[in-house]
């Protein structure tokens, strides 16, 4: 394990009862940064493991990159015997966190109640869709669902001339994995400073909803409204990637500063004297306008043209890059941000670790491990004979077709 044991969560335990994206996500970067995370699958396996192209039909590529680092115990936890195994080594663990629907883990027996009897100091986390004291607690949740339920499609279909569409990311995922990764780590000093544990509980669909407000909230802050819950900068048609005269370039003038120094950059002509452009404030009231007119002005020279001037002027702006283009980017590369690790499937790029740590630097690990590939090992580690393990493993034989 590459990356297990090092980096500023060296020594921490975690059982990992998640799967799919959201909750391995979070506990994918706890990998990257030391902790020992014990990814705790049925029989069957996350559903991610078969998601093509893989160099296999159970690991595929995105289960290796958000499983790194981890190791893989299959318990069958249909039987009593698996639920008891798995209640020990919750003793001995720092945290725990699932990714199932309250009803699902209570009849497991495996709910905070329960195990807290097993270890009192336990940080519990319940990764889900929506919070368990409201009237949606029961409905499935995915990212495409929480992410048109919070308010989010419908804010994007003000860029697509009305036609409600999703991000091009999973993003509601992603945004709760790392909300309940700085839960759990929250928990986890608070610990420190009481010795007690806790229970979490993080729901994708206020996760996404307070993501999406922060900014869209907005007028309706204030009783009574001042403003709808909207930022209109950001939902105004006109904001786009500016067609240039041979391509499209992503460009924010912003602050009066970036506007100052893009008029001289041009020439300062007459219309830059309108006073809409005066302030934040005029260029908020009139940013339809305002932008229309930026792309209006960008079409008349080329991409390259408008990146030099842009440069001159420190105007934040940079060219659109494809997802390919990211592979082969000078300034990742120059950083070492794309890690290449040999495997039993030949050389894999990883995604680095984007942070960075001064005393104890992290690592990523291993591409995510073969189905029950640790459950031996990890068994023994917690007390249990050989008989004992024997039986659990048989137990967890049954494997996909």
């Amino acid at each position: 394990m590459s990356g297990r044991l090092k980096g500023p969560l060296a020594g921490v335990r975690v059982i990992d009862c998640t799967s799919v994206l959201m909750g391995p996500y979070a506990t994918q970067i706890m990998a990257d940064l030391g902790a020992d995370v014990i990814k705790v699958e049925s029989p069957d396996g996350d559903t991610t493991r078969y998601l093509p192209p893989g160099p296999d039909a159970t690991r595929g590529g995105m289960f290796l990159n958000v499983n790194r680092g981890k190791r893989s115990l299959s318990l069958n936890l249909k039987q009593p015997e698996a639920r008891a195994a798995l209640v020990r080594l919750v003793e001995g663990a720092d945290i725990f966190v699932h990714s199932m629907r309250p009803g699902a883990i209570k009849r497991l027996g495996l709910d905070y109640e329960s195990l807290r009897e097993a270890n009192p100091g336990l940080i519990y986390a319940n990764l889900y869709g929506f919070a368990r004291n409201g009237p949606y607690r029961d409905y499935p949740a995915y990212d495409d669902i929480v992410q048109a339920a919070s308010g989010l499609v419908d804010l994007q279909a003000r860029l697509s001339n009305g036609v409600p569409t999703y991000l091009g990311t999973v993003v509601a995922d992603k945004v709760t994995g790392l909300t309940g990764l700085y839960a759990m780590l929250a928990a986890l000093y608070a610990r420190e400073k009481t010795g007690r544990g806790q229970e979490i509980e993080v729901p994708m669909f206020e996760t996404l909803v307070s993501f999406t407000m922060i900014e869209h909230l907005c007028g309706s802050l204030f009783d009574p409204p001042q403003g709808p819950p909207e930022y209109p900068r950001v939902t105004t048609a006109s904001r786009r990637p500016y067609k240039t005269s041979d391509g499209y370039v992503g460009v924010m003038i912003y602050n009066d500063k970036h506007w100052r120094s893009f008029f001289h950059a041009i020439g300062d002509p007459e219309w830059t004297r309108d006073p809409m452009f005066a302030s934040m404030r005029s260029r908020t009231e009139n940013i339809g306008t305002v932008l229309a007119k930026l792309a209006e002005v960008l079409a008349e020279r080329t991409t390259a043209e408008w990146l030099e001037l842009f440069r001159i002027a420190e105007v934040p702006a940079m060219a659109i890059a494809t997802t390919q283009d990211l592979l082969h980017d000078e300034h990742l590369e120059a950083t070492g941000f794309w890690q290449e690790r040999d495997s039993e499937f030949g050389k894999l790029r990883f995604p680095g670790i984007p942070t960075s740590f001064s005393e104890t630097p992290g690592a990523i690990g291993d591409p995510g491990p073969a189905l029950g590939a640790d459950s031996r090992d990890i068994l023994a580690e917690a007390g249990f004979d050989d008989a004992t393990i024997d039986a659990l493993l048989d137990g967890a034989r049954k494997l996909p077709a």
